[in-house]
């Protein structure tokens, strides 16, 4: 074996039920008296909760799918002109990477609560928008100082929302075994994620106001979000970033329907990663293992149901063309990447 592997420095609490306690003892921790809460409006009441022992300075509640630059450095003046010494945010990936932003220029510190799988607070990955174009980067400034896991902060998530947020978790395993840094290490924390998530997302289906379902999802989601961050982002996430720029696309359901497709396209010349990825599912192949579990979730099928334009196909080839790794798996060509943009637009099956 040779490979460098490297540790992101992060305090992770896993706390069900005691959000608003342990989000106060991360805070004071790095000795903070003025917090900005950063939050969508629709998640105000959470906020409201985990917040409510926290000395809040400013609270903001612009948070936009994919963070465009104008939204972002909206976020930043606030900072600014409250004078906060942490950021605080309680969301999803959106409202995470809204907070990244703010990080990104200020180097404030960030103490991270999701409501969603994301998966975002245990990366040093940034991402903004600007026009069609969405770009991202990584800086140590952006990983959250603290995440704060409650499983309970969850259950108000609709079972559909849950599904799409968790493939989008799977997607950060599937990557990182074959991501452009991908070591060892990476691999068996992905397997690992790949069971909890296998695990936990049919129990959330079944029965969503269950936290033992909740938990486990979220503990695949995080040992996802630990191995992406290290290993890098491969074939599947640049295409969704390239694709949720330029059509605005929901991030999650974007990554829930190009998952299978890149999956079947590369595990045939990846075959140390497809027998990881099936043990992860306890199925005979990978692909296999993952087309049951999409069955049984009754996941997002097509890009079409999410507002990509079929023209947007020949209009994005170029673009993915250019972001994707060079020693993916499959070497890929205008061809074979159009074909399988093709059939997750269509949502016709993986080939």
């Amino acid at each position: 074996m040779r490979f460098a592997h490297e540790t992101l420095p992060q305090r992770v609490v896993f706390a069900p039920g005691e959000a608003p306690a342990a989000v106060a003892a991360e805070v004071a921790a790095l000795k903070a008296t003025k917090v900005m809460l950063i939050a969508a409006a629709a998640e105000a009441a959470l906020a409201d909760r985990v917040g409510a022992d926290l000395p809040v300075a400013v609270r903001h509640d612009e948070v936009v799918m994919h963070v465009p630059v104008d939204v972002a450095d909206r976020a930043r003046k606030a900072a600014t002109e409250g004078r906060v010494d942490v950021l605080v945010c309680v969301g999803g990936g959106s409202t995470t990477g809204l907070a990244k932003a703010v990080a990104l220029t200020t180097g404030l510190p960030i103490v991270a609560v999701p409501t969603t799988y994301a998966g975002s607070e245990a990366t040093n990955v940034w991402g903004l928008t600007e026009g069609e174009v969405k770009t991202t980067g990584v800086d140590p400034w952006v990983l959250p100082r603290s995440v704060v896991y409650d499983a309970s902060l969850m259950l108000s998530l609709p079972v559909e929302m849950s599904v799409a947020s968790g493939l989008n978790a799977l997607a950060h395993c599937v990557d990182s075994m074959w991501g452009p840094r991908a070591d060892p290490i990476d691999r068996a924390l992905a397997g690992e994620g790949i069971r909890g998530l296998a695990l936990g997302l049919p129990a959330v289906a079944v029965d969503p106001t269950g936290l033992e379902g909740r938990e486990q999802t979220l503990y695949g989601a995080y040992l996802a979000a630990v191995a992406f961050a290290s290993a890098g982002s491969g074939m599947h996430h640049k295409i969704c970033h390239v694709l949720g720029g330029m059509f605005n696309l929901p991030h999650a359901q974007t990554h829930a329907v190009v998952l299978p497709h890149v999956l079947a396209f590369n595990a045939p010349a990846a075959p140390e990663a497809e027998r990881r990825i099936a043990q992860g599912f306890g199925s005979p192949t990978a692909v296999a293992g993952l087309a049951a579990l999409r069955e049984a979730l009754d996941a997002p099928r097509a890009l079409r149901d999410y507002g990509m334009p079929e023209d947007g196909i020949p209009r994005a080839v170029a673009p993915i063309l250019e972001a994707v790794p060079a020693d993916n798996p499959t070497p890929l060509t205008e061809e074979n990447l159009t074909a399988l943009l093709r059939a997750a637009w269509e949502g016709s099956d993986p080939a």
